[in-house]
């Protein structure tokens, strides 16, 4: 019976430390290759961010004057009911015209951050690193592939 309990004994004791070793040697065979990217310097960097921006202040440098002569036009009409129909029509323009803008700048935006991804995303590939973190959530280590991303990046 004794001879049995030690049997299973060692058979419970060889079969861990097989098992260990078929760990370590998974373990050892995976390099974890970890990159950082500081993104909203790429972002910042990036033309096509630049002229979508500088394409918004025109717009809405656009939308002020259409409010001035909306203003203006409004300021003008002396019947109280042609006043007030004159105002819910400039109104009504002045929120359309907000929202294409908004919507406009939004689609754009969401356009250049999925580009941005993929641009890391194969970067991120072609040198065989396994995770790309922001370089604002790392503490240390990781190597920085901003520059990189800031040459494809336009």
């Amino acid at each position: 019976m004794m001879k049995q309990g030690m049997k299973y004994f060692a058979l419970g004791l060889s079969a861990f430390i097989i098992g260990m070793s078929v760990n370590n040697f998974a373990m050892s065979d995976v390099t974890n290759r970890i990159a950082v990217v500081d993104v909203q310097k790429v972002v910042a960097s990036s033309a096509q961010v630049k002229a979508l921006k500088a394409d918004r202040e025109a717009k809405l440098k656009d939308l002020a004057s259409f409010v001035q002569t909306a203003r203006t036009n409004v300021n003008k009409e002396k019947d109280a009911t042609k006043k007030k129909a004159l105002e819910d029509k400039y109104n009504k323009e002045l929120n359309a015209k907000r929202n294409a803008i908004q919507k406009d700048y939004t689609n754009k935006l969401t356009n250049i951050d999925k580009s941005i991804s993929a641009t890391i995303a194969q970067k991120a590939k072609a040198a065989n690193y396994s995770m790309v973190l922001a370089k604002g959530v790392v503490l240390y280590g990781g190597d920085d592939i901003t520059a990189e991303i800031q040459k494809v990046v336009k």
